[in-house]
């Protein structure tokens, strides 16, 4: 599955660098991630980081999306780490650049020992704040991530921010 889903994230990128890669840009995000883990018997709440890569042009992109939190809310430690890919659109205004993405890919959850890898997608997306010509805040980006462990649908919320720079 990890390396389906690494395969599918080098081609998105090699079919979009050919055409016109000096009018791309990339940008580079790297923050903190808190993720609202959905599980049973409750819910946990987990904190971790999150970097991501993206290919643009004028307003469309490609986001390759990597996290990992990280937490103990049951008692053995817990972590979740997803490898998600999938278009992004941005309005590139001169002080904000509002985004929205769906991002689909794997998730790897670990708890006390045992782990799993399974399908996961994210809907959402954010506000970035220019500071200077190739750096910016991303003020806030919430997204929607399903999992799919036990056969059954997790509806998880993960809100991170940090900063971006541009190429």
């Amino acid at each position: 599955m990890k390396k389906l889903v690494l395969l599918l994230g080098l081609a998105m990128f090699g079919m979009l660098a050919p055409h016109g890669a000096r009018a791309q840009a990339v940008q580079v995000f790297g923050g903190y991630s808190y993720l609202r883990l959905d599980t049973q018997p409750g819910n946990a709440n987990l904190n971790g980081w999150e970097v991501s890569g993206t290919i643009n042009g004028s307003w469309l992109g490609f986001t390759a999306d990597f996290s990992g939190d990280y937490g103990s809310p049951f008692g053995p430690s817990t972590s979740l780490n997803t490898f998600l890919f999938g278009p992004q659109f941005s309005l590139p205004l001169p002080r904000v650049s509002p985004f929205v993405h769906a991002l689909v890919g794997a998730a790897r959850l670990s708890t006390g020992g045992a782990s799993g890898t399974v399908f996961a997608g994210a809907l959402g997306g954010g506000i970035d704040t220019k500071i200077a010509p190739f750096f910016s805040y991303r003020v806030i980006q919430v997204d929607y991530l399903a999992t799919r462990f036990g056969g059954s649908t997790q509806n998880n919320l993960r809100i991170s921010t940090g900063l971006v720079f541009r190429f």
